[in-house]
């Protein structure tokens, strides 16, 4: 073995030490603490903008409903009309497949639907990520008389 090929063997195990490592550590970590709650947002910006458009995607099949037999689902009858012919009265005429399924809002929570509506004659909602009426921010109700 010569002197060259003994130099790059003993380069090869010398490796990393564990202050070069714990460095590396620290600048992951920092970046990590300043990324993260801004991909954190975005993903909350996300689900409210999913959540207006179901409920807009919503509202558009409940007008052609409309449209087909002169008046929105009952309360009781509710968004599950959209999909499947109402059994209970007032059974529509002229009823069509108006949705293949209903969605979930972005939460996981059924999309309420009220009739009559509290903002508009039928009203479309999700009570955002906790899941309850009211609240500010991600927790905030999204509803169709929203913009």
């Amino acid at each position: 073995m010569n002197a060259k090929s003994s130099t790059f063997h003993r380069k090869l195990q010398d490796g990393f030490t564990l202050i070069e490592l714990m460095v590396v550590l620290l600048i992951i970590g920092v970046l990590a603490a300043l990324i993260v709650p801004n991909v954190l947002d975005r993903a909350d910006d996300a689900r409210v903008t999913a959540a207006k458009t179901d409920v807009s995607n919503l509202m558009q099949a409940l007008k052609l409903y409309r449209l087909d037999n002169q008046r929105y689902p009952s309360a009781e009858q509710g968004l599950q009309a959209l999909i499947a012919k109402p059994s209970t009265a007032p059974v529509p005429a002229n009823w069509k497949t108006y949705l293949d399924q209903l969605p979930k809002d972005p939460w996981g929570q059924p999309y309420v639907y009220l009739n009559p509506g509290i903002k508009g004659e039928v009203d479309v909602m999700s009570y955002g990520a906790d899941g309850q009426a009211g609240g500010e921010g991600k927790n905030a109700d999204l509803g169709s008389w929203q913009p």
